[in-house]
């Protein structure tokens, strides 16, 4: 593994870690708010934030884990750890959006009375307000590092900001209105919402998980890099990608002359390979080299060279 890799990979564990502690302070302040109010609403907004602390382990572990090199028995690396635990994010969710309901028919149907709403609310909007702030940096980090761990934990905080945001507003009307029946009502919403959050972060990374192919854009500039260095070759077919992770595995056949020597085929490679590597990052690829008879037409994706 390159320095280069394994300083990203030290960045990556640092932010899954500090991810951690955020979690905690954040939860811990949910949960004052929901003391000091009594409020059903802000229940279920501190019971999400349990869910962010478990996550925020299981994403510590799973990016430790596909930072770890290849060995005999996982020989093309450990990336889809972070697959998974996105997955196991997303079955949390469910969990809590469950708990979030249970304590919402509660409400309904016993009632709910409201203490020192305001000090509640305001304590609330600071948790939120840190949460904001720590969402937007890990989904841009995320992206920046290709770490889908990162981009999960910060998607699911986002929701749960925009989650706090419906709670404040609900809850302060509640207060204004003294409709309390408003609380509980609220924290059913919550539930629904973070229930769909769930399951698009499980359907994607199981996706994933299935060896999905890269995005239009990447594979855009990975025939556009072939055409670029595969001076002296004939045509590149069945490109084929899937993403794992951080990494990105490429793999194409390369159709050179029959009378081209194998190191002459062999620069060919290197160069396609050095060019594509340097261009997408984390990416690895492997050429399968064929005589001309074995060209394709250009109406099966081919890219002629």
């Amino acid at each position: 593994m390159s320095t280069e890799a394994t300083e990203k990979n030290g960045r990556i564990a640092r932010v899954a870690a500090t991810n951690i502690a955020v979690s905690l302070v954040v939860i811990t302040l949910k949960y004052i708010a929901y003391v000091i109010s009594g409020s059903v609403a802000l229940y279920s907004d501190a019971l999400e934030s349990i869910v962010n602390v478990m996550t925020a382990v299981t994403a510590y572990i799973a990016i430790r884990m596909s930072a770890m090199p290849p060995d005999s028995d996982h020989p093309f690396g450990h990336h889809k750890a972070e697959f998974l635990a996105a997955m196991f994010e997303g079955a949390m969710i469910a969990v809590a959006a469950l708990l979030i309901m249970i304590k919402a028919y509660s409400g309904l149907t016993e009632g709910v009375k409201l203490e020192h709403s305001t000090l509640g609310l305001a304590i609330n909007a600071v948790a939120s307000a840190i949460n904001a702030g720590w969402a937007w940096a890990m989904i841009r980090w995320g992206n920046n590092w290709r770490s889908p761990a990162l981009v999960a934990d910060g998607q699911h905080l986002f929701t749960d900001v925009i989650t706090s945001v419906g709670v404040i507003v609900g809850l302060a009307l509640a207060i204004v209105t003294g409709w309390h029946i408003l609380d509980p009502l609220i924290a059913a919403v919550i539930a629904v919402n973070i229930l769909m959050m769930g399951y698009r972060i499980a359907t994607d990374s199981m996706s994933r998980l299935m060896d999905e192919a890269a995005s239009p854009e990447i594979e855009a500039r990975i025939r556009g890099a072939i055409e670029a260095n595969g001076i002296g070759a004939l045509q590149a077919h069945d490109i084929r990608t899937r993403q794992a992770g951080r990494a990105l595995f490429i793999e194409f056949h390369l159709v050179v002359p029959g009378s081209m020597t194998v190191d002459e085929a062999h620069v060919i490679c290197d160069r396609l390979e050095n060019s594509i590597e340097q261009s997408i990052e984390g990416s690895e690829v492997v050429i399968h080299v064929e005589p001309e008879y074995k060209a394709k037409p250009e109406a099966s994706g081919a890219v002629p060279l």
